[in-house]
């Protein structure tokens, strides 16, 4: 357990131009949604690569 407050908070513009807050471990990777979840061979995909012009920066 952290102490309250430690998490480093993200801004990421979505798909439809709306902004979020995501922790600072997931800005450059995404993780994906059920139907990205598996790769072509049956593999898991752990991470997906975030588009870089969708960070907007660390909330103020």
């Amino acid at each position: 357990m952290g102490k309250t407050g430690t998490t480093q908070w993200i801004k990421i513009r979505g798909r439809k131009g709306q902004t979020r807050l995501v922790p600072s471990k997931y800005q450059n990777y995404k993780k994906p949604g059920p139907n990205q979840k598996y790769t072509s061979d049956g593999k898991r995909r752990r991470r997906i690569k975030r588009s870089p012009k969708s960070i907007v920066g660390a909330k103020t």
